[in-house]
């Protein structure tokens, strides 16, 4: 199975930046997608933005344009990069990994809080 550690929240100001990290172990030869969802109070989970094993990335709409998600292999670490953070951004921001083996895999979430 695969294991997810987050870091990178925290509080910033609209119009500021955080990045967020994913640190994957356990079999991570098999995951073929990561990425991150979101969820504020009282509304559903969403995808925010998704990078597979081959490249290829995919975003939401609000995210295109302001959040960059990538990814280094050797150290199993997937970034997101967000600039341009407006209040409507804040969540709890969960980073997930997709695995041919195994069930999917959940981080534990972090508090991305952006003040007007």
């Amino acid at each position: 199975q695969v294991q997810l550690v987050e870091s990178g929240g925290g509080q910033v100001q609209a119009g500021g930046s955080l990045r967020l990290s994913c640190v994957a172990s356990g079999s991570t030869s098999h995951i073929i997608l990561m990425g991150y969802h979101r969820q504020a109070p009282g509304k559903q989970r969403e995808l925010v933005a998704s990078i597979s094993s081959g490249g290829p990335t995919n975003y939401a709409t609000y995210a295109e344009g302001r959040f960059s998600i990538s990814r280094d292999a050797a150290k199993n670490t997937v970034y997101l990069q967000m600039n341009d953070l407006k209040p409507e951004d804040t969540a709890v921001y969960f980073c997930n990994a997709v695995s041919l083996m195994g069930p999917n895999a959940w981080g534990q979430g972090t508090q991305v809080t952006v003040s007007s």
